[in-house]
Order: C-alpha cells, then structure tokens, then sequence
C-alpha cells in the first residue's frame, strides 16, 4: 500500500503535486486564519484528487474545523474527504488514526494546555494503531524550531527547550507505549525529514506552503484475512520517499539524516 502525505500547504494547495497513491494524507494547516472560504477551498481542490481515500487532519490554522457545525456540514458536502479529529480510519486492514491537537501558542485552533489536558487526548490513541497522523509533532522529533533545512540559523535568539522544541512530551510518551509503525506529522515547516526511532518511522511531511515536495510510504505487506466486519492486515516495515517537486518551484536541496 502506498501513502502520500503532506501538511501545512496554508493556501498554496494548487501548486503541490501527488503522485500516483492508494491514500493521500493532509496532516493540517490547509488555511491561514481558517476561515470557511479557506478550508472550502482546499476540500473543493482535494476532492478532485484521484485517490481511492482521502484524509484531512487539521491544524491549529484550520478554525472553521474546530465548530462542530461547521465540521459535520462540510464533511457532508465533501464526502470525498474523510475529515478525522479523534478518530479510527481503518483502510484495507491498516488502521490510522488522526488527531488535530497542538500544545498551546498564542490564540490559534485546536490547541490545548500542556499536561492533563493534551495527556487527556492522547490517551485515546489505540494501542493497535498502525499509523497515527497528528497535526504536531512529538517532543524532540523532528521539532527544533531553531533549525533551517542546513544549519542553526546565527540570527534566531537563544531559546528555552521548551520554546526552541516545540512538540509535546505526552504525544512522545503515548507513542512510545502505543508504538505505530509511522507517526505522520507537521506543523514545524523547517524540519522535513525522517527519523526512525525504537521502531516507529516517525515523519514530518511538512511541505512548508507548498515550496517542499510531499513524502511517500510504501507499505510491504497485504490484507491476509477477514472476519465479519474487520479486515485483518499484515504490515512490513515502510520506506519513505519524496514525491514530485511543487510547482513551479525547483526541488530544494535536502539535508541527509544525521543533520535534521
């Protein structure tokens, strides 16, 4: 099975390109203040798009999404789109879940207070998730707001730990109970990467308004079996690529591994 899978496009959705997959993933920050002609605007486009499935996570850009109103009339007017805050998606055997929830800074959307409060919500995760899809990412992965696509930026001020690594220590330790074979993320547009750790491929497919490519997983493995309502699959180890460069922007320069 394959997987494409980006975030934080914030209005520059028409430039990305997704290559050929059974699923596409959004892990959030399609709008910038998240008003309702936004978040139309990237459904209308991800609709249209020629993947069997289609998942939208949001961000804390993404407003609109956080009024139930709002959330159950568009999921009913794009029901091409699986919109997911909290909740299982099962797909041939693989099963996602999808959580939009971010430490708190300043006064955006989907945002909660370190501590019991996230700790609250990520505790729904199910221990049989496969891969989980959050808006942020978890503590020290991928989450050094300091670091650009090369080096330490000289003119960024020192910074706290917890201002410099933004992700949230109850996600990491929930991951490290849960253990998902790929945590799908974004939210910190200068740390695309890879970093596998304790078995978990951990990704930030951040595409940092569309100027990065999205990333790609292949899943080995297939559905080996069925019960009466459940699939039941089997899943090796991903491998992750990079998709096609936006347009029209070049492919940028990646950094290796060991410097994200």
């Amino acid at each position: 099975m394959r997987l494409v899978a980006f975030a934080d496009t914030h209005q520059f959705h028409e430039e990305l390109v997704l290559p050929p997959a059974d699923v596409a993933i959004c892990a959030g920050d399609i709008g910038r203040g998240g008003d309702r002609e936004e978040i139309e605007s990237f459904l209308t486009w991800f609709a249209l798009q020629p993947h069997r499935h289609k998942i939208l996570v949001p961000g804390n850009h993404d407003g609109c999404l956080e009024s139930p109103a709002s959330f159950a009339d568009l999921q009913r007017r794009f029901p091409a789109v699986q919109i997911v805050v909290d909740a299982a998606v099962e797909i041939e055997g693989l099963r996602l879940w999808g959580s939009p929830w971010t430490p708190r800074f300043h006064s955006w959307f989907f945002m909660r207070a370190r501590g019991a409060d996230l700790a609250e919500r990520w505790a729904q995760i199910p221990d049989d998730v496969d891969v989980l899809i959050t808006h942020g990412p978890p503590k020290g992965i991928l989450d050094d707001v300091r670091r650009s696509r090369f080096r330490v930026s000289d003119k960024t001020p020192d910074l706290a730990d917890d201002e410099r690594f933004a992700g949230c220590a109850d996600l990491r330790a929930r991951v490290r109970v849960v253990r998902p074979k790929v945590h799908l993320f974004g939210h910190i547009h200068c740390q695309q990467g890879v970093v596998v750790d304790d078995g978990v491929t951990f990704i930030n497919c951040t595409t940092n308004e569309c100027e990065l490519p999205v990333m790609v997983i292949d899943f080995a493995g297939q559905n080996v079996g069925q019960s009466v309502g459940q699939n039941v699959g089997t899943w090796g180890t991903p491998t992750v690529s990079l998709g096609p460069p936006p347009l029209p922007l070049p492919l940028p320069s990646l950094c290796h591994l060991s410097d994200v």
